[in-house]
């Protein structure tokens, strides 16, 4: 933040400060100027929403089949949930690339959107799983008895009384995709549908690193984020403990 209030010569400066000595506040106004910076934030914003809606829309029902079904395998599923976990995206990255290619969304934010909410698949379905068995079986029972079949008892009893953990696993997909970074760069070429990790980059040049600007990007960045944790600190703490106890 007090690097980005600095002029490029004052952080170029071999006796520099670390509070600027001349506190250039426009430099976070010369960023929207300089790089379409709202269409950035609107990219980041489809790609990390639309990741969060998928992953969320599959990750539900898959994970209260984990914790109230048993099938045969469940277990070697349960494995490879886990394991896939492994694999960081930049491992898969060429392959990742072709198969984009094939589908053609090397060059789209719908496939951006696709590629985020697979990596984010295994963790939704794991926090879920141990959210919903942490709720008894017994109320979705009651609610049968009232008349609710299987798919009415999980959407007007379980998940309400899910919501901590559901806001939880939704804050964190969403903030993976909001930071994804490798992906973007080597699928996305076009400015304007870059997201704001990759975009920011205009102020990296091959001659001369812009570090004001630059550092004022990363704070339109990093603040959304910030906020979205303020605002669901409570949902935060009881969804992550969520399954740690069986009462």
């Amino acid at each position: 933040f007090l690097t980005a209030l600095k002029t490029r010569e004052e952080i170029f400066a071999p006796n520099g400060t670390i509070c600027p000595k001349v506190w250039m506040w426009s430099n976070f106004t010369d960023i929207f100027e300089r790089a379409p910076m709202a269409q950035y934030m609107l990219n980041s914003i489809i790609i990390a929403g639309g990741s969060t809606a998928i992953a969320m829309v599959c990750g539900i029902p898959a994970a209260y089949a984990l914790a109230r079904m048993k099938f045969k395998g469940q277990t070697a599923f349960l494995g490879f949930i886990i394991v896939s976990q492994m694999f960081a995206p930049v491992v898969l990255l060429i392959g990742i690339y072709k198969v984009m290619q094939v589908l053609n969304m090397t060059n789209s934010l719908i496939g951006l959107i696709f590629i985020n909410a697979a990596f984010n698949q295994a963790f939704t379905i794991w926090l879920l799983r141990s959210t919903f068995m942490s709720i008894s079986a017994e109320i979705e029972q009651a609610a049968t008895i009232d008349g609710c079949n299987r798919v009415q008892a999980m959407f007007r009893i379980l998940l309400p009384v899910a919501a901590p953990g559901i806001v939880t696993t939704l804050i964190f997909i969403f903030i993976n995709a909001w930071n994804e970074y490798t992906v973007a760069l080597c699928l996305i070429s076009t400015d304007t549908i870059k997201p704001l990790t990759v975009g920011i980059n205009i102020f990296n040049g091959y001659n001369i690193i812009e570090w004001q600007y630059l550092f004022a990007a990363s704070i339109f960045a990093i603040v959304p984020v910030v906020i979205l944790f303020m605002s669901i600190e409570k949902n935060l703490t009881s969804g992550l403990t969520a399954g740690g106890v069986k009462g």
